[in-house]
């Protein structure tokens, strides 16, 4: 008899608690904002990284990873970007054109002083997120541009200095 009104006691008490579950992200619950990162003096890999991280959307906290949380992201002055060590003579970047025996190689030094200098950051990225389809709609949100001039000031970024937050992840003349 005890046990009996006990065990009923624990019943009603189990129906008033209310069960906890997992918040799921929906895509109506995504907000995206646009942020402006200057890569003047930056470090390449620092730089790639966050812009990685922040194209993913891993700086959120509802970030999911079979969806896109991930914000826009402006780069300016890509052609600024510094490289550590060697990288500017030993860094390769190789392009097959689809011939037998035709690959072609050039130096990052040398993209960087070409008519498409933002072309280094971009293969950076791309090479941080992955290698999928959902990967590629990441990437159609970032947009690097050699010079400080860019045609999204519609959109009203926010500024994301990475410069300043790691003394790292600044160089002025190597």
């Amino acid at each position: 008899m005890y046990i009996d009104t006990e065990l009923n006691n624990i019943f009603n008490q189990m129906k008033e608690i209310k069960m906890i579950s997992t918040h799921t992200t929906k895509p109506s619950d995504i907000q995206r904002k646009w942020y402006v990162v200057d890569a003047q003096g930056v470090v390449l890999g620092r730089l790639s990284a966050e812009i990685a991280k922040i194209l993913r959307g891993k700086n959120k906290p509802y970030f999911t990873p079979n969806l896109d949380c991930g914000d826009y992201v402006i780069v300016i002055n890509a052609e600024k970007v510094k490289l550590t060590g060697k990288k500017l003579s030993d860094k390769h970047y190789y392009q097959h054109t689809g011939y037998i025996g035709s690959v072609k190689d050039t130096t990052a030094g040398r993209i960087l002083n070409s008519k498409f200098p933002e072309r280094v950051i971009q293969k950076a990225v791309e090479r941080m997120i992955s290698r999928n389809p959902l990967g590629r709609q990441m990437m159609t949100k970032l947009k690097v541009y050699a010079g400080e001039n860019h045609p999204h000031t519609a959109q009203n970024p926010e500024v994301w200095d990475i410069a300043s937050q790691n003394s790292k992840n600044k160089r002025s003349a190597l």
